[in-house]
């Protein structure tokens, strides 16, 4: 099966060209790094990472801290996407297991082994294409690593469910999962923050998020999205991501930007707020 795209032409552009044009943009934008990296590194520390999923115009430069910082680091074999389902189709968690992802940059293997073991090694991950059909929020991260490179693998996870103890399955099941196949791989948390809020509003509470994310705490971190009303659409996603990187290793998370729609468009009467992280 190949997975169409959904959003190419809304949230980003749909031609190769374009797109790839789009992508600098992003990076050369004040709000983003600034430069375009030059070459990918072999260091292949970084076992997780937090990105948005908004359209390349608002959220783009944002995110493409997390890619820099993804390209500076080194590609792994294999890259766990985990992302919100904001059209409630499909199962409470569902991955796609086998097939292609087609963008206006080319096509992208699911890691079909690693996807099916997975599953094996979870509790409450199903093999459910359905979910992913509409979903913007994992398609929008794929172009940023193609630009860079086209062999790379792909195990895309659409979350309806994002309480804590989901999200702890989810992201031992990676962790086993990396171990049992001694795959490279690296997880992507796909999130955006506080909506269609006044922008220091939005400011106030994510940053309270973000220290919690910041701590490598994501029990904390969904209280704190409780009580504060925040609301983020991935926090199940970041928590998952947030296990699977302890579980893999990582010990340091480093927040690289935070911004809103607001800084990049410049309307800050309602905003969304857009982060990048990294965890290693």
């Amino acid at each position: 099966m190949i997975r169409k795209p959904a959003v190419a032409g809304t949230f980003y552009e749909g031609t190769r060209e374009s797109l790839k044009k789009r992508i600098e943009w992003c990076f050369k934008h004040k709000m983003g790094p600034g430069v375009i990296p030059d070459k990918i590194g072999n260091k292949r520390s970084i076992k997780g990472v937090l990105a948005p999923h908004a359209g390349y115009a608002a959220s783009g430069p944002v995110a493409a801290h997390t890619y820099y910082k993804l390209v500076e680091d080194g590609f792994p074999e294999t890259f766990v996407i985990l992302c919100p389902n904001h059209y409630g189709i499909g199962s409470g968690v569902s991955a796609m297991t086998s097939g292609e992802w087609e963008t206006p940059l080319g096509n992208v293997e699911i890691d079909q082994e690693f996807a099916q073991q997975l599953i094996q090694n979870s509790d409450i991950i199903d093999s459910e294409s359905s979910a992913h059909l509409r979903e913007h929020s994992c398609e929008i991260q794929i172009p940023f690593l193609q630009y860079f490179k086209e062999d790379f693998n792909i195990v895309p996870i659409s979350m309806w469910m994002q309480d804590v103890e989901t999200s702890h399955d989810i992201g031992i099941a990676i962790k086993e999962t990396v171990e049992t196949l001694g795959r490279d791989t690296v997880v992507i948390a796909s999130s955006d923050f506080t909506h269609y809020e006044p922008q220091e509003a939005a400011y106030t509470k994510d940053r309270q998020v973000l220290d919690a994310i910041a701590q490598l705490d994501e029990k904390l971190m969904v209280k704190r999205v409780f009580e504060l009303n925040v609301t983020m659409c991935g926090p199940g996603p970041v928590a998952a991501t947030i296990v699977a990187s302890k579980g893999l290793g990582a010990q340091n998370s480093e927040i690289i930007k935070y911004g809103t729609s607001g800084d990049v468009i410049g309307d800050k009467r309602e905003v969304v707020g857009y982060a990048s992280a990294i965890f290693w």
